[in-house]
C-alpha cells in the first residue's frame, strides 16, 4: 500500500473552515428548530388557554343565570314580606360581609333581618328602632330613592346600626332602598365592600315582588279620593325635566362624596357650626361646575346643590353652613 501523502496547508485551511462552517450549520438548525418549536408550542398553548377562558366564562355565565333564576324564584315564592325579607338579607349576604334589613314605619326604620352579625347579638338587630331624622344617610336613601354609600358614623347610621356596621373592613356603610310604588318601605344595609350591582338587581328584584305581596297587619295603604292637582314640573317640558333630575343627581353625587372623602371636614365642620369654612374649596368648585352645567341653560333651575348641602350635611340647619356661605345661586 502506497502511503498517504501529508496533507497540504491548503487542504489543512479549507478543512478546517468546512468544519466550522458544518458546526455553525448545526448550531444554526437547532436554533431555527427550537424557535418553530417554541412557536408551535405556544400557539398550542395560546388556543388552549383562549379555549378555557371561553369555556369558564361560559360556565360562569350559565352558573350565574342559574343562580340568578333560583334567586327570583325563592322571592316569587315568598308567601309575606316576612319571609321575602329574610330571603333578600340571604342573598345578600352572598355577597357582602353583612347585612340588616330594616323597615321603614311612621319615619322610623325597625331592624327585621341580618346576616353576618355574631349569634350573641343577632338578638339585638330585632330591636332596632332608629329615628330617619338621626341618621342622615338613611333618610337620603329613602328620599332620593337611590343607593347610598356612608362612614358606618352614629351621625350618619345610628349609634345602634354603626355598632353593626363599623364590622366592616373600610367601615363604609351601602345602603339600599327597597322602592316599591310610591314608597320606601324598607332599607337594605350592607357592608364589606360588596358589588353594587348585584346588589341593586337585588333589591330591584324585591321591590318588584313586594309591591305584589299584602301589607303586614295594621299596615293599610288608603288612596285619596280627589285627583292629583297639576303641579309646576307637570307644565315643564320633558328636556327640562330631565335636565332637573340630573341636576339634582349632581347634586347628590357631589355631597355623598363629601360626606365620604372629607369626613373629618364635615364632622368639625358641623360640629364648629361653619361647613362652608371646613369645605369652602370643595364646595365653590361644586357651586361653579352646578352654575355652568345647569343654570346657563335651564330657567327654570333650583340650586338642588344648596338644598343638598343643607339637608344632608347641615341636618336642615342652614346656620350649620356658616356665616360666610354665599347661599343659594341665582
Amino acid at each position: 500500500m502506497a502511503p498517504v501523502a501529508p496533507l497540504t496547508p491548503v487542504r489543512e485551511i479549507l478543512e478546517s473552515r468546512l468544519s466550522k462552517l458544518a458546526l455553525e450549520l448545526e448550531g444554526l438548525f437547532e436554533a431555527q428548530l427550537s424557535a418553530q418549536v417554541s412557536a408551535e408550542v405556544q400557539q398550542q398553548v395560546d388556543a388552549i388557554t383562549a379555549q378555557v377562558s371561553a369555556e369558564a366564562r361560559d360556565r360562569a355565565r350559565t352558573e350565574f343565570a342559574e343562580w340568578l333564576n333560583q334567586a327570583v324564584r325563592r322571592m316569587r315564592q315568598s308567601a309575606d314580606l316576612g319571609e321575602l325579607s329574610a330571603t333578600l338579607v340571604d342573598l345578600a349576604g352572598m355577597f357582602a360581609t353583612g347585612a340588616v334589613l330594616l323597615s321603614v314605619r311612621n319615619s322610623i326604620a325597625h331592624g327585621e333581618h341580618a346576616r353576618g352579625v355574631p349569634p350573641e347579638r343577632a338578638e339585638a338587630v330585632s330591636q332596632l328602632e332608629i329615628p330617619l331624622a338621626s341618621a342622615a344617610a338613611l333618610g337620603e336613601a329613602i328620599e332620593t330613592r337611590d343607593p347610598v354609600t356612608t362612614i358606618a358614623t352614629p351621625a350618619e347610621v345610628s349609634e345602634q346600626l354603626s355598632s353593626f356596621a363599623g364590622q366592616g373592613d373600610d367601615g363604609r356603610l351601602f345602603v339600599y332602598p327597597i322602592v316599591s310604588g310610591e314608597r320606601v318601605p324598607a332599607l337594605l344595609c350592607v357592608w364589606g365592600a360588596p358589588p353594587g350591582s348585584a346588589l341593586e338587581l337585588l333589591t330591584q328584584l324585591a321591590a318588584a315582588v313586594w309591591s305584589a305581596l299584602p301589607p303586614p297587619p295594621g299596615l293599610v295603604s288608603i288612596a285619596g279620593s280627589e285627583p292629583a292637582t297639576p303641579t309646576a314640573w307637570d307644565t315643564l317640558p320633558a328636556e327640562e325635566q330631565q335636565l332637573h333630575l340630573r341636576a339634582q343627581r349632581f347634586a347628590r353625587v357631589q355631597v355623598a362624596e363629601m360626606r365620604l372623602y372629607e369626613t373629618e371636614a364635615v364632622q368639625s365642620g358641623r360640629a364648629r357650626g361653619d361647613l362652608y369654612g371646613a369645605l369652602r374649596e370643595r364646595i365653590d368648585r361644586s357651586r361653579e361646575s352646578f352654575r355652568k352645567s345647569f343654570f346657563a341653560s335651564c330657567p327654570s333651575m333650583v340650586d338642588y346643590l344648596h338644598l343638598e348641602l343643607l339637608r344632608t350635611l347641615a341636618h336642615d340647619d342652614a346656620e350649620v353652613l356658616g356665616k360666610d356661605y354665599p347661599g343659594p345661586l341665582l
